[in-house]
């Protein structure tokens, strides 16, 4: 474990209730959450707390060299640790990865705080894995939070 906490925060046009069902579905959550250039399906997703997702984050186009399970994609799995309607989800995620670069897990909690604008949303990751620079991660979690935005706003 590295302890490296990375955060992202965007104000988006939604109530914090429908950024929460947008979360709790995995048919919706594959539809926004990975970043520009990666696709996502789930295999598992349990929304309960306690539940576990597995998720493919396929890289495409000038990323499509980049996974780190294997040469195209991401395999994270995990699970919903804290489910709190309209106000927090956390999450712990894991790379299926043999570059120890990538091992270990990383809880992720996302955060919804009613703003007179709509929503703030801030994502705070702990314990990144050290083969996930801070640039790369910034930029991830920001094109999360642009996704989420376009799609409920």
């Amino acid at each position: 474990m590295t302890g490296r906490t990375d955060t992202g925060s965007r104000i988006i046009r939604a109530s914090p209730q429908a950024i929460y069902d947008a979360f709790i579905d995995p048919k919706i959550q594959a539809r926004w959450l990975p970043p520009e250039g990666m696709t996502a399906k789930f295999d598992v997703f349990e929304p309960w707390p306690g539940g576990r997702y597995r998720m493919t984050l396929t890289f495409t186009g000038a990323h499509a060299m980049a996974g780190k399970t294997s040469t195209d994609a991401d395999t994270v799995e995990g699970r919903l640790v804290e489910l709190v309607p309209g106000e927090r989800v956390v999450q712990t995620a894991g790379f299926e990865s043999d570059d120890p670069a990538y091992a270990g897990t990383m809880t992720m909690t996302w955060t919804l705080q009613a703003v007179p604008e709509g929503t703030e949303v801030t994502i705070t990751a702990r314990d990144v894995p050290s083969g996930i620079s801070a640039e790369d991660h910034a930029r991830g979690l920001a094109s999360t939070l642009a996704n989420l935005a376009d799609f409920l706003e």
